[in-house]
């Protein structure tokens, strides 16, 4: 069973791309703002080969790079920590009738948690915490009004995400990952939850 998606849906999907790159012209060559597009265009982690290019181009981006691909590589135990904790606080959300029946509604939202991280990574990686793309959080908050997504919930398993994913870092480094969370934590919360 798939789900069916309006037509209104459709049209916001491709529009709901919340990483933007645009702020990143003063800081970064666009080669290396090249590598970052084309992962996001894929809807893709940085591959270890996009972290080995792009500290060649800015080797002082190299100790970001590792922590972006630790993270890449703990993302399925980390989404998987962020989902338990969602169905530990909201227990009957993937009930008939609830926000996120059918399976199919709760896979979708697990993989979000997979690309929220994808783009909190990216920001790591570019050492940039300002990452999102206003538009594109806009056209979010419309798709999850479209689809009628939980925001509570996935502000929960953000939350969540964040906790566990400051858990691979020592304290110092905790405090500086955790603005990166924040920022997209911020602007979930600005979303309108009617």
């Amino acid at each position: 069973m798939t789900m069916q998606l309006s037509e209104r849906a459709k049209q916001l999907i491709p529009q709901a791309r919340i990483v933007s790159f645009a702020t990143w012209k003063n800081l970064y060559s666009d080669e290396i703002i090249a590598i970052f597009q084309e992962a996001d265009d894929q809807s893709r982690y940085l591959t270890d080969e996009d972290l080995e290019r792009i500290k060649n181009l800015a080797p002082h981006l190299s100790l970001m790079l590792e922590k972006a691909r630790l993270l890449r590589e703990q993302a399925p135990n980390l989404v998987a920590d962020a989902r338990k904790k969602v169905l530990a606080d909201f227990p009957n959300i993937t009930d008939l009738g609830n926000d996120l029946y059918p399976p199919e509604r709760a896979e979708a939202c697990w993989r979000d948690f997979l690309q929220f991280l994808r783009c909190i990574t990216y920001g790591i990686a570019g050492n940039s915490p300002q990452f999102t793309s206003q538009e594109g959080l806009k056209n979010m908050e419309l798709l999850y009004q479209e689809l009628r997504v939980p925001v509570s919930a996935m502000l929960c398993g953000l939350e969540q995400l964040k906790t566990v994913s400051l858990q691979q870092f020592n304290f110092e480094d905790r405090d500086l990952l955790s603005l990166y969370f924040d920022h997209l934590i911020s602007g979930l919360k600005q979303f309108n939850q009617a």
